[in-house]
């Protein structure tokens, strides 16, 4: 599910974004579990008392926390896909450079490549599974 919170730099936070934020993170049960007590306040305040933040060291905190709670709420698999996916992608594009493939450079921001990259890995025994403790020299 996406987010269209806008939390970047340039885009100022609004109440109604931060109201479907904390809507989202108590249906998940992760309001309270992720935030502190102070956190949960300067929230509410937030919210409360102003329309857009305006204030940059108020949207500096605003924007930490929101990028706390959308980590938390992100899936498992996108999760994956941000870690394991790219990681996998960037290993076979590599691969594919090296055997003469043109287009292999592109398979490194290929989003549905890595959705299936993802998905095998997730679906392969953990005995084929190659971690990055085990030395493979000695493979």
């Amino acid at each position: 599910m996406k987010t269209n919170l806008s939390i970047s730099k340039n885009v100022l936070l609004c109440r109604a974004e931060l109201l479907r934020l904390k809507k989202k993170a108590m249906r998940r049960g992760i309001w309270f579990e992720i935030l502190s007590r102070t956190e949960r306040a300067l929230m509410d305040l937030v919210m409360k008392v102003v329309d857009k933040v305006r204030s940059g060291l108020l949207a500096k905190l605003v924007r930490s926390i929101v990028m706390r709670l959308l980590q938390a709420m992100e899936s498992n698999f996108k999760r994956l896909m941000n870690t394991e996916g790219v990681k996998l992608a960037c290993q076979i594009s590599e691969i594919g450079k090296k055997l003469g493939c043109k287009s292999a450079e592109s398979w490194r921001s290929d989003q549905k490549f890595m959705q299936f990259l993802v998905i095998t890995y997730m679906n392969s025994p953990n005995q084929y599974k190659i971690s990055s403790k085990v030395d493979r020299a000695n493979l």
